[in-house]
């Protein structure tokens, strides 16, 4: 073999044993697919999704599908390229850099706790937006569920306390907390007033510039809702504010009489303010292939996620605008009926 044929060869077999190790190498991308679709009218595990006691239910048919996405990667096990490389063949799911899904210099666990408060909250508020739909009184505190190491917040605001306003501003809600420091620039003092125990308390706080310049102090909060009788919503570990909608749903047909879907099979997507107002969510493309998998064959969109997943939807889902609560229950009224409108959503 001559000396020239031999370098090629080496050569030839470098690049290879190069190419093969960085294909191992793991990546500051997550992985984004399709994840499993709850029905929020059915069972999990011979439970059922939505309990409720202290009030009369009605049963219910089809379905009223929660959906989610799940992911590979993050900070605590990078995937390697290879995997990246396969995310990024596939139409069905998303390959998006490490930091949009985890926030740079935060603990794991903190992120993971925030999706169980989100989850929570979402629960609530779901709960909270069927009443108000239903014009059922029921009352709402804004808790304070932990602070965060180091912020202006820690030490000073304590577990368990009641936020009774910001700035004299009276804390209906955790959206309206977050807003009214937001409404600050960092550097500026933020009053909250709260009851600890028996006592009210007025509290101080200097904001400090988030990862994005944003202000805040460094507190978590909590809805604490009251309200005049229980539920109870079983999903497992699924985390995050995004079935708020789903859950809404499926409580009010659970509280009504007749089927609210007809016997269709409905999916759907959204967080949910205690107003009934929908909200956008992430991830729109997968959750879509992943209702269309269940079996649904109606999916119900926030308007904001409408432009977004006109370019993906798989073909046979048909999309449903949702701008509240009550607007998509007229859409699935009129869905069974055949009478009325159903928004639908329309290209940006």
């Amino acid at each position: 073999m001559s000396r020239r044929a031999l370098t090629l060869l080496l050569a030839g077999f470098l690049v290879l044993a190069l190419g093969v190790l960085g294909a191992f190498q793991p990546v500051p991308y997550v992985v984004l697919s399709p994840g499993p679709t709850e029905n929020t009218i059915g069972e999990v595990d011979k439970k059922p999704v939505i309990s409720i006691k202290g009030r009369e239910t009605y049963p219910t048919s089809g379905a009223l599908s929660l959906v989610t996405v799940a992911y590979q990667g993050g900070p605590a096990a990078k995937i390697d390229l290879l995997t990246a490389l396969r995310g990024w063949l596939d139409p069905t799911v998303a390959v998006v850099p490490q930091e949009t899904i985890f926030a740079p210099n935060r603990d794991p666990k903190e992120v993971e706790e925030e999706n169980t408060v989100e989850m929570t909250n979402s629960q609530d508020s779901a709960t909270a937006a069927a009443l108000t739909e239903l014009k059922i009184p029921y009352s709402m505190v804004v808790g304070v569920v932990s602070t965060e190491k180091g912020k202006p917040a820690d030490g000073k605001l304590r577990k368990d306390d009641e936020i009774n306003s910001v700035d004299g501003k009276p804390a209906t809600d955790v959206n309206v907390v977050s807003d009214a420091v937001k409404a600050h620039k960092p550097g500026d003092s933020v009053r909250f007033t709260v009851t600890r125990g028996k006592e009210k308390v007025d509290v101080t706080l200097q904001t400090v510039a988030g990862p994005k310049g944003q202000p805040l102090v460094g507190v978590l909060m909590q809805a604490k809702y009251k309200f005049p009788f229980d539920v109870d919503i079983n999903v497992g570990d699924v985390g995050g504010p995004s079935a708020g909608l789903m859950f809404s749903l499926g409580i009010l047909d659970k509280l009504t009489p007749g089927p609210l879907t007809g016997g269709k099979q409905i999916a759907g997507t959204g967080t949910i303010e205690p107003t009934g107002k929908v909200g956008p969510i992430g991830g729109i493309a997968q959750k879509m292939v992943g209702a269309k998998k269940s079996g649904a064959t109606i999916f119900l969109t926030p308007a904001d996620n409408c432009a977004e997943a006109m370019k993906a939807v798989p073909d046979g889902l048909r999309l449903v605008r949702a701008d509240t609560m009550h607007d998509a229950v007229l859409a699935v009224d009129a869905l069974r009926t055949g009478k009325g409108n159903v928004p639908a959503c329309e290209a940006g």
